[in-house]
């Protein structure tokens, strides 16, 4: 039977199970005691970002191992588990600063590993056997921060090595550091200060230390290969009379999970094709059963399927009382969205290698450390913060007198994490054209779905008339089309408040139409230069009526028949597309003004 050769002793029994759990409780009563009354001490740290002497610090030390080891799938699900761990945990250690001479702990920052704490079944190494044990794999943490300590020439005050190498492990070559809450430590301390930089890719653990000067002691020399075997793991090793021996599990252990907000029916169709039945979906609500059209998003197909009732009324009543424009409008969404990515992330099992996620949830996942060890593409139907705040700042310059092009920019912060969730995504995945030319390497380009509609009546004699699809926003091309339009003898449709000023179109014939299927009757042309446009649902339903659209590049659908894209910003070229869409010359402008 495979696995019964690595039999080497008698097996462990339950009697000595218990044995043990006796002795490590009098341990962990001793280390409380040696703790209370050590002369070195574990504290003066601070959180990431606090100390600005980091900022531009060198790299003293690096170091980076595989998340994924098994020998084979049977292994897979303590692996699941030991990166949830390491999730948990590096939050803890990510960005810890320690001040010249103090001595940092393991166990101090990383805390007991418990499930109430969110720690799951891992693997854990004890008398040769890999054992599942709850907080199990966090040894791979200890082991990349020993490595990187030895490679700084940091002192070691406390560290203990295996019994036993695990394959594709740091304690082939010597660098490993065992771990046991909570009287097996990890403990080192350096002449200098130095952060702990601590991360997850889907494939790796990365672990760096920055410092302001490097140390004084000589970095260590690489070590050789242990030899021997691996140890026995409970989940494949068969030895079927030890009373560890675990039966290969059933369970999900390499799913995706769908974490959706608002509808989006390109979305919609993408995740139908790419989804399989072991996963898993999160939405607001069930839509379509509780007849919500914004969240009907398509559920068969799915092994289970998860709300957040909770989250989704408070921001259903909280947006009842908001503005449809401004700042607080703005601030509320990125709570409410905060909100709702705290709701999924809670039962965001370990099973979840994979996620693929909306948008406005990324910088939150990302910020808390969800997204780490895992794969994840973004359902993108926005600009990146920081790439939307740059063309709104530089609207804003031409156009200093708007009341709404610099109402609200979001936290630096959250901007950051935006832009690294980003740029670690495996797809981005958008039907926006202006979107997906951000990230011409992985973006994945759905087509827009046209809307269905009744083609418009013929044009009735008079005057032409020009629709605005939008309220009167600087973001939306409201001054370019102002001064498109002066000097034309039209009639101007907008549909939406005058956000710029009541005068704002003073001199213009106006007429106000509610955005719905009326917004369009009698229309010559619907025009929207807008610097910034994510939704442009009202192009499409225009183009499908047969009505010529102008509209810019920003507004993300792609060049057809009937569309004229221009330039944001640009009048003159706005100025073009209306009289090439109206049929009108220069001498007849001139004649009409």
């Amino acid at each position: 039977m495979p696995g019964t050769a690595h039999i080497e002793k008698a097996l462990p029994t339950r009697l000595d199970a218990m044995a043990f759990r006796v002795k490590a409780a009098l341990f962990r009563l001793d280390r409380v005691r040696r703790n209370a009354f050590d002369a070195v001490r574990h504290g003066g740290t601070v959180r990431f970002g606090a100390g600005a002497e980091f900022a531009s610090a060198p790299i003293v030390a690096e170091s980076r191992t595989k998340l994924w080891t098994e020998a084979s799938d049977a292994e897979r699900p303590l692996l699941v588990g030991k990166i949830h761990n390491l999730r948990l945990a590096l939050r803890r250690i990510d960005g810890v600063e320690i001040p010249a001479g103090r001595t940092f702990s393991f166990w101090a920052h990383v805390g007991r590993p418990t499930r109430l704490r969110g720690f799951v079944a891992g693997r854990e190494l004890r008398e040769g056997c890999v054992i599942p044990s709850v907080g199990g794999g966090l040894c791979q943490l200890s082991n990349a921060l020993y490595d990187a300590a030895l490679e700084a020439g940091f002192d070691i005050v406390e560290r203990h090595a295996h019994t036993q190498v695990i394959p594709g492990s740091l304690a082939e070559v010597g660098r490993d550091a065992t771990v046991f809450w909570n009287y097996v430590d990890l403990r080192f301390r350096a002449p200098t200060a130095f952060r702990i930089e601590a991360d997850m890719d889907a494939e790796h653990l990365i672990l760096r230390f920055r410092a302001v000067a490097a140390a004084n002691a000589e970095r260590m020399p690489a070590l050789t290969a242990a030899a021997g075997k691996g140890p026995n793991n409970c989940l494949s090793c068969n030895v079927i009379q030890c009373f560890r021996q675990a039966a290969p599990t059933a369970g999900r252990t390499g799913e995706t999970a769908f974490l959706l907000d608002n509808l989006v029916p390109e979305f919609d169709g993408y995740i139908q094709s790419v989804r399989r039945g072991s996963d898993t979906l999160f939405a607001p609500l069930d839509g379509r059963r509780f007849k919500k059209p914004n969240y009907a998003w398509t559920t068969k197909g799915f092994a289970e399927i998860r709300t957040s009732t909770l989250a989704t009324l408070i921001r259903a009543w909280k947006s009842r009382r908001l503005a449809d424009q401004g700042a607080a409008r703005q601030q509320a969404l990125l709570d409410a969205a905060e909100r709702l990515a705290q709701s999924y992330a809670r039962r965001l099992g370990p099973e979840a290698t994979h996620v693929v996620v909306a948008q406005n949830l990324v910088p939150h996942l990302w910020r808390d450390g969800h997204l780490k060890g895992r794969s994840f593409d973004v359902l993108m139907t926005a600009l990146p913060m920081g790439v939307l705040q740059q063309r709104l700042d530089r609207a804003a310059g031409r156009h200093p007198g708007s009341k709404t092009l610099g109402d609200f920019r979001a936290d630096p912060a959250l901007v950051v994490a935006e832009a690294a969730a980003l740029e670690r995504a495996r797809k981005i995945v958008t039907a926006h054209s202006d979107i997906a030319a951000l990230f011409p390497l992985k973006a994945v380009k759905l087509d827009w779905i046209m809307p269905k509609a009744a083609k418009a009546a013929p044009i009735e004699a008079g005057k032409p008339r020009i629709v605005f699809p939008a309220a009167t926003l600087g973001r939306k091309g409201a001054y370019e089309l102002r001064a498109a339009l002066k000097g034309l003898d039209v009639t101007l449709v907008v549909a939406g408040a005058d956000h710029e000023g009541a005068e704002f179109w003073r001199g213009f014939e106006v007429e106000r139409r509610r955005p719905g299927p009326d917004l369009f009757v009698g229309a010559s042309a619907v025009v929207l230069p807008a610097f910034v446009e994510h939704d442009p649902r009202a192009l499409l339903r225009a183009r499908a009526a047969g009505i010529p659209v102008i509209a810019s590049r920003e507004c993300g659908i792609p060049r057809m028949p009937g569309v004229t894209l221009v330039p944001a910003g640009d009048i003159f070229a706005l100025s073009a597309a209306l009289l090439a869409v109206l049929g009108w010359d220069k001498p007849t402008l001139a004649h009409a003004a």
